[in-house]
């Protein structure tokens, strides 16, 4: 639980065209934590103007109830889940909207295509740019190997003939 010295400042303004709101300086409340936990009033006017999901937050932190993975950056979380197994990557995604999100992200699957295969020709990373670096890694080697070479097919079809010369 946090010390009764922390508080939570709401701080409101009132924007108006009348002439006799113009002067109307900012309003503000400041309460402790257990305060505020108490203060259903106060709850229901942030959850009102906030939505449930930050007065979830809210009271979950006057609570001491801190979510230490959530504030993580992208970067190092991604770094971190490119060492999960894949039934520990599909059960994360299932957690929070912003594991959802970094589950199927490009840069988390490229992290786990270079853990996983020795090299990375160009031609294998132009295919993942093309497909995604998820289905990248759950296309099987054979399937791989026939688009790498229809692509490569296609890139040399396009290719202008090299003209004779003298």
């Amino acid at each position: 639980m946090y010390s009764p010295t922390h508080r939570i400042v709401f701080r409101w303004w009132k924007i108006s065209l009348r002439s006799e709101y113009r002067t109307t300086k900012p309003g503000e409340v400041r309460e402790t934590h257990e305060d505020f936990l108490e203060n259903s009033h106060l709850q229901v006017q942030v959850a009102l103007i906030f939505g449930e999901r930050i007065i979830e937050y809210v009271l979950n932190l006057c609570q001491g109830k801190v979510d230490f993975l959530e504030r993580l950056s992208d970067n190092l979380l991604l770094s971190i889940m490119s060492y999960l197994d894949l039934e520990d990557i599909c059960r994360l995604s299932q957690t929070s909207r912003k594991f959802a999100k970094l589950c199927v992200c490009d840069q988390l699957w490229e992290q786990i295509v270079h853990s996983t295969c020795d090299t990375i020709t160009p031609d294998m990373r132009a295919l993942a740019e093309d497909i995604g670096w998820k289905a990248m890694f759950f296309t099987n080697k054979l399937q791989l190997q026939r688009q790498l070479r229809k692509r490569k097919q296609k890139s040399e079809s396009h290719k202008p003939a090299p003209a004779d010369q003298p």
